[in-house]
């Protein structure tokens, strides 16, 4: 099967690496998030805090836990960028850029042939 052979180029490894790492980090800011909500209720119901109270502090919490997931997000993907470039993998724009010339090459060396088997 095409999906169980192992990547061989170094853009291909590296591309597969950085899906793992980014899926992984998926994982473990979901978890985190999910064991902050368990704590702060632990914490409410030691803490004798209302109802009303335990929601306004969990909301402050889910707020900042989102914005350091944006960051950390922010952060990785500036990582994946700078690892990216050193090692020269092309952006997307450039390898567009490129099939767009080799069509028109094509084009010309086309118009460049004989007609009719000559």
């Amino acid at each position: 099967m095409e999906q169980d052979k192992p990547p061989s180029t170094t853009r291909e490894r590296t591309s597969e690496f950085l899906r793992e790492v980014w899926s992984l980090a998926l994982v473990k800011a979901g978890a985190a998030e999910e064991e902050s909500s368990r704590v702060l209720q632990k914490a409410a119901e030691l803490a004798g805090w209302g109802e009303e109270e335990a929601r306004r502090l969990a909301k402050e919490l889910v707020e900042r836990l989102d914005s350091q997931r944006r960051e950390y997000e922010r952060s990785i993907e500036e990582g994946i960028r700078r690892a990216m470039s050193r090692l020269k993998v092309p952006r997307r724009e450039e390898l567009e850029g490129l099939g767009a010339r080799l069509d028109r090459i094509e084009e010309r060396i086309s118009a460049l042939r004989p007609r009719g088997g000559e």
